[in-house]
């Protein structure tokens, strides 16, 4: 076989002269990386030249797999042995015909075994940091070629262990997030056929990762791929972009949305059975309503893991609130204590949250029907009245127009502001006042006797140190003449945006200031100046 290289240790030696100088080792360094690229070039293009030189394919993966000191020559090994497989697959040359010869059959089965070498290398290569992407578009490349070219049938064929050890190796810890991100952008969400067998891939991995010890890069790299997956097909008539030529037939699972939504059901739930930490849960919850529950055909399986988190309590059920209520609404999930559990979740931390704005959201949609009775509906309003008292303002005037909208839709209620006394009571009341008859420690809504009490905590707001809150309270106070209020206006609200809307305010009338500089605060005056001492000064001795 030409080379350009002459074999080591028979180099013949040439005598120099002694005015010249030696080349330096980085000038050595870059002639041999040019005499291997060239030798890469060389034997690249003898296969294309003749079906003699197909041994030269044994060559080009032996300097694809052992050239570890330099990537590059390895990238441009890799990338040559592509170019001749592709022409090699296209060409028809390893695929049998009809009246193929014994002899033609053995070369078939040889270049088949060196694509199957040359496929293990590259996916080597495509955990390598710095040149995965060279490797994942040449993996693309070849997956393509051989699903189009490589068959011995007319059958659709789509390389489906190919494309189950690319993303294998694109879920291992530590590969690079840049080209899974690659691969999920350009190739899964652009692709029908892709993604179908990817979801199918990532459930069986999945699937044998059960059985493994927890690997919680696993988890968030499988994430990574199954969320890059954005829109959900709603018709068969969508599924229509192919990256490899379709198959013919049209009852093939390619052209079913089912076929479609089982995978990715499959690989979610898959997902789901993994040992998970607290964040990677939250996650999880957070794409269920939205990105998840579309994908399955029966929403249902999704019953045990929503629950589960549901009454995990805290920060978990705010996150899966909003999954058990589509079950509930959607699928008639049978949950007979939702309310209850829902109203567990008003603690004195559920203002401070930072998915407080979620919260409400949701709990403007709970609570909604017109058709929930009065003493349950009471009972929210009274535990979120009495916990505006130890909130930050952004909290409260949240509340504020949540409860007046409640009110509004549930007139009932309405007793809680304003209730007839008769004189007697009013007697009463006015000389020994009287005991709350709301239970705060009561678990069940419905006994807690809220709708026999008043929201005098609204009233208290009406004094509150903050300006816009206090004003915000009096609306309760106020006729009822605003159908609603928009909640979204008042749900984002914290110390900053309040001190910026309150810096932002033209100032109608100067506050009153010291109109005199005291000289001195702390210490106590000069005698001369015949200025009194401040009561600081006179209480505290600073000395």
């Amino acid at each position: 076989m030409p080379s350009t290289v002459d074999p080591p240790g028979k180099t013949a030696k040439r005598k120099r002269k002694t005015s010249e100088s030696k080349p330096s080792k980085r000038a050595r360094s870059e002639s041999s990386e040019d005499d291997v690229q060239a030798q890469i070039l060389l034997l690249e293009t003898e296969i294309l030249e003749s079906k003699q030189n197909y041994n030269n394919i044994t060559a080009l993966i032996k300097l694809l797999r052992d050239d570890n000191e330099d990537a590059e020559n390895s990238v441009i090994a890799a990338v040559s042995l592509c170019r001749v497989f592709t022409r090699l697959m296209m060409s028809g040359e390893m695929t049998k015909r009809e009246g193929t010869s014994e002899k033609e059959i053995v070369v078939v089965k040889w270049l088949k075994e060196r694509y199957s070498e040359y496929k293990t290398a590259i996916i080597a290569l495509l955990g390598e940091e710095n040149i995965s992407s060279t490797a994942l578009t040449l993996c693309m490349r070849v997956l393509k070629t051989e699903g189009q070219h490589l068959h011995d049938s007319k059958e659709y064929n789509f390389p489906t262990k190919f494309l189950t050890d690319v993303v294998r190796v694109l879920l291992k810890s530590g590969s690079d997030g840049t080209t899974r991100k690659e691969f999920s952008k350009k190739y899964v969400e652009e692709n029908d056929d892709v993604r179908f067998y990817t979801l199918e891939a990532v459930e069986k991995i999945l699937t044998e990762a059960q059985t493994q010890a927890p690997a919680t890069a696993l988890l968030d790299n499988a994430l990574d791929i199954l969320t890059a997956v954005e829109s959900v097909p709603e018709s068969k008539e969508e599924l229509e972009d192919f990256y490899i030529t379709p198959p013919k037939k049209t009852t093939h699972g390619l052209y079913s949305l089912s076929q479609h939504k089982k995978r990715a059901q499959g690989a979610w739930l898959a997902l789901m059975k993994l040992e998970m930490d607290k964040e990677q849960r939250k996650t999880i919850l957070r794409l269920t309503a939205t990105s998840i529950a579309p994908w399955f055909l029966k929403p249902e399986l999704l019953m045990d893991f929503l629950t589960d988190s549901y009454d995990a309590g805290g920060s978990m059920s705010l996150l899966a609130l909003s999954g058990v209520f589509y079950l509930i609404q959607e699928k008639n999930l049978d949950y007979p204590l939702f309310y209850r559990k829902l109203y567990s979740l008003l603690d004195s931390e559920i203002l401070h949250s930072k998915h407080r704005s979620r919260f409400f959201r949701l709990m403007d949609t709970f609570l909604a029907s017109t058709h929930l009775p009065a003493v349950l509906v009471a009972s929210f309003i009274k535990r979120l009245s009495r916990l505006t008292l130890n909130a930050p303002p952004g909290g409260v005037v949240a509340v504020v127009p949540w409860v007046y909208n409640l009110l509004k839709k549930h007139p009932t209620c309405t007793f809680m502001i304003h209730r007839e006394t008769h004189a007697e009571a009013k007697e009463v009341l006015e000389s020994e006042g009287m005991d709350d008859p709301f239970l705060p420690e009561e678990e069940d809504p419905m006994e807690t006797h809220a709708i026999d009490s008043s929201l005098w905590e609204i009233v208290m707001l009406q004094s509150h140190y903050h300006p816009n809150v206090a004003t915000l309270a009096k609306i309760i106070s106020e006729q009822f003449t605003k159908h609603s209020y928009n909640l979204e206006d008042f749900l984002d609200h914290s110390y900053g945006s309040m001190l910026e809307a309150e810096n932002a305010k033209d100032v109608k009338k100067p506050p009153v200031i010291e109109y005199e500089i005291p000289k001195k605060i702390f210490m106590k005056q000069d005698a001369a100046s015949g200025t009194e001492d401040s009561l600081l000064v006179k209480l505290w001795d600073f000395n």
